[in-house]
């Protein structure tokens, strides 16, 4: 199954939602006057577009559906889309160049990281790279031992220390060990306290510091992952993980549990992160590279379909 298959399984409740939404608003179209640009704007709220990206996006639907002469519903279904579509970061693929290549995962608990550093792993050792996975996240016992399990399940090898130990350290030795095994590709697992944002930012700091140090030509990747279900609360991580680290892509999971995907453009087009990985299910491949395209397509399909 593809990429548009499986999003739009995925996406069946939030499709459902807008497509309701939708044709509730189309129902009694005549013109895009300012009460249907407002019910539009509302229901892009409701879906988790944000309230700044969605008007933004009801301004601009306004001044295009002007120049277009919009006169039906599918007209201006086409329209939103194509308005959505240029609000959003194009597709970017992970940037895996470099020996070894580096991908920081952050994120707070809860949101699905050890798994989607699993499934990763997973996908790259079935593609023929050896890869290395550091278990920095040393603040909660359970993290190691459950990315101990990932590894064992992708066939990736890992480096971990005990409990309470310098994440610092834990990601030296990972290198050291990635180097003299030949490894592709190094996965690090880091703790996310957005409660203490200070002890975060000097933790990554010194990860940084190592990284630069250490592989100072390889690629790196510095992803936050994010619950799709916890819908603008998400938006909110991202807004205070941005602050404390550069981030360059987000991996966005259970984004088949939401009724409001919306929460993609509001993350890409408010925050100017791009969302690079989205999780549409359990299994291994259910993490699978984000298509802008295929996703708004899947979020807004032809208002005859179902």
């Amino acid at each position: 199954m593809g990429f548009f298959d499986k999003i739009k399984s995925g996406l069946k409740k939030t499709t459902q939602a807008v497509t309701q939404q939708f044709e509730d608003i189309m129902a009694s179209f005549v013109a895009v006057d300012d009460d249907l640009l407002d019910e539009l704007e509302e229901a892009m709220i409701l879906s988790d577009l944000g309230a700044g990206v969605a008007a933004k996006a009801r301004e601009e639907v306004k001044t295009r559906a002007q120049h277009q002469k919009v006169g039906t519903a599918a007209e201006l279904r086409c329209l939103l889309k194509d308005v959505l579509t240029d609000m959003m970061l194009e597709d970017t693929a992970l940037d895996l160049s470099g020996s070894p290549a580096v991908i920081l995962v952050i994120g707070v608990n809860g949101v699905g990281k050890t798994t989607s550093i699993g499934k990763l792993a997973a996908r790259y050792v079935s593609e023929g790279k050896r890869v290395m996975l550091a278990a920095a996240d040393t603040f909660r016992a359970a993290a190691a031992d459950q990315l101990e399990v990932w590894a064992g399940r992708a066939g990736a090898d890992i480096v971990r220390h005990g409990e309470g130990a310098d994440p610092a350290a834990v990601v030296f030795d990972a290198i050291a060990a990635a180097k003299a095994r030949g490894c592709d590709i190094i996965i690090i697992d880091t703790a996310g306290r957005l409660h203490n944002k200070a002890n975060l930012m000097n933790e990554l700091a010194k990860i940084d510091r190592i990284l630069t140090r250490e592989l100072p030509d390889s690629s790196r990747e510095t992803l936050l992952v994010l619950d799709a279900t916890t819908g603008q609360n998400a938006v909110h991580q991202a807004e205070e993980f941005n602050k404390a680290a550069k981030l360059t892509g987000i991996i966005l999971t259970k984004l088949d549990g939401t009724a409001k995907g919306g929460i993609v453009v509001a993350i890409s087009a408010g925050l100017g992160v791009p969302v690079k990985l989205v999780g549409v299910g359990e299994g291994l491949d259910d993490l699978m590279d984000f298509n802008r395209s295929d996703f708004l397509e899947a979020l807004l399909p032809p208002l005859d379909e179902n």
